[in-house]
């Protein structure tokens, strides 16, 4: 209802006001409506909107459950290394790529892109998926993607579906980017674009949740482990049930060397028999600041940096009885899952676990000011995909080369492999590789970048007629 409208406005707001207050001052948020007298009547909707979405005891039992108390240090000393295949030989690599090439030409396979982050950490006031990462090309991560899938179309000649979820702060513009590059070659009707639900943050000393303007919470994303209900509620779900898809290929938009509808990965996976794979490296220390795939008591699961990080040596340096180190396998964020494993983990989606972070959040003070904290003042709350994996009845982790499969773009600067410089110089290296090995003479010096419309992966590069013998200056193969 536009602001100054007559009528039914002043009762709405008094009556709404009156049934907000009895809510919430069952657990002592009636904060939440302190500026409720100067809203208009437009905001007062919006604000009543979001606190009727809120589950304010679920919020309540987490705050009162505190930050994760779970015994890191005993599971940590549970742990043993996770089923994984690594070390394979042609015939068995043949294998794999064979069964995935039938499962691809068979439109058994689908695409999911997580997409929720904005690039804050990169100084980027967009959505990431819009950050220019092509080395030369200047191609940003949703085209490079994207452009993935467009060749596994290509290579297989059937159609590949490719979901992309989104939050609340980057869906509009990454609709309207998407839809402006005409999905950089995906037919629209293979495009569903949905969001991802999302959590208040609270303050960390007294749990009440935060306003970031008088007619609105603090929300934030709910993790990727949000991705179930979010499929449900947009019937993204039902869409990949209708195209009768049989397994998911899952990625983060982060990632640009992500090896998208690979071959054989999706081959390692059916072979198995798995429900839930995860592509891993291996970890250049134990320290590394990447999840820690594990097996505890027969069951595949990770084990965040952050809790492993704290720990001490004896544990974190620790070996199996083969001289094995047992956390050896670094998260990379990229899964396959069966759907009927998805489908049937839906049922159990409130039961994924929270995890809970101290994060700096701007918001309304006392006199009703915004302020924005240098340090920690908020706990968020977020469920991540990856606590499925306990959840499988077989899964497994195959292990790809960090150079070849994970290059994150995190940063702005300052790490060594996560900022825009670091995932360039990767790509490049990477495509220089792509090249010796069809033949190709070229320096290490020399800048190169391959679009995936030019090559799906390296057999297609090696069969190309107009490949150059000889590359000598910078030059973009599309």
């Amino acid at each position: 209802m536009p602001a100054g409208t007559t009528g039914v406005a002043p009762f709405f707001g008094t009556m709404q006001q009156d049934v907000l207050r009895q809510q919430l001052s069952q657990f002592g948020q009636e904060h939440l409506i302190r500026y409720w007298p100067d809203l208009r009547t437009d905001e007062q909707f919006a604000l009543s909107r979001d606190l009727l979405a809120i589950d304010f005891r679920q919020i309540q039992q987490l705050f009162a459950a505190g930050e994760d108390h779970t015994n890191w240090s005993e599971l940590a000393e549970r742990a043993l290394p996770p089923p994984a295949v690594r070390e394979r030989t042609a015939e068995q690599n043949q294998h794999a790529r064979a069964l995935g090439q039938q499962t691809l030409a068979a439109g058994e396979v689908g695409v999911i892109l997580t997409a929720g982050g904005q690039g804050t950490r990169l100084g980027f006031d967009q959505p990431k998926g819009l950050f220019p990462i092509g080395p030369l090309s200047g191609a940003s991560l949703f085209q490079i993607l994207f452009e993935k899938v467009v060749a596994a179309r290509t290579r297989f000649n059937v159609a590949i579906p490719l979901y992309v979820m989104t939050s609340q702060a980057t869906h509009h513009a990454t609709e309207q980017y998407l839809q402006r590059n005409q999905f950089f070659g995906l037919p629209p009707e293979d495009v569903v674009i949905f969001q991802q639900g999302r959590m208040p943050a609270v303050d960390c000393s007294t749990g009440q949740v935060l306003l970031e303007d008088r007619h609105r919470v603090a929300f934030s994303p709910d993790g990727h482990g949000g991705l179930l209900e979010a499929l449900v509620r947009s019937k993204a779900m039902a869409d990949m049930q209708r195209r009768n898809l049989a397994r998911l290929f899952y990625l983060q938009v982060d990632n640009p060397l992500t090896p998208v509808c690979d071959p054989e990965l999706l081959g390692c996976h059916v072979a198995a028999g798995s429900e839930m794979t995860t592509l891993a490296i291996a970890k250049q220390s134990s320290r590394d600041k990447l999840g820690n795939i594990v097996n505890i008591d027969g069951r595949v699961q990770i084990i965040e940096y952050s809790e492993l990080n704290p720990l001490a040596d004896d544990i974190v340096e620790r070996q199996d009885m083969h001289g094995q180190p047992v956390f050896w396998a670094g998260n990379t964020a990229i899964h396959i899952f069966e759907f009927a494993f998805l489908q049937r983990m839906t049922e159990v989606a409130e039961g994924l676990p929270f995890h809970i972070a101290r994060k700096p959040v701007s918001s309304l003070n006392d006199a009703g000011i915004l302020v924005a904290p240098k340090e920690p003042n908020a706990l968020k709350f977020e469920r991540f995909i990856f606590d499925l994996l306990p959840h499988a009845e077989h899964a497994l982790v195959v292990e790809g080369k960090r150079e070849a499969v994970f290059a994150p773009l995190k940063n702005a600067s300052g790490e060594p492999f996560d900022s825009p410089e670091s995932v360039r110089a990767q790509m490049t290296d990477f495509h220089r590789d792509w090249l010796r090995s069809a033949g190709v003479e070229i320096s290490d010096e020399t800048a190169v970048e391959i679009s995936p419309r030019f090559a799906f992966d390296e057999d297609e590069l090696r069969v190309r007629k107009d490949l150059p013998k000889r590359v000598t200056h910078e030059t973009y193969l599309r």
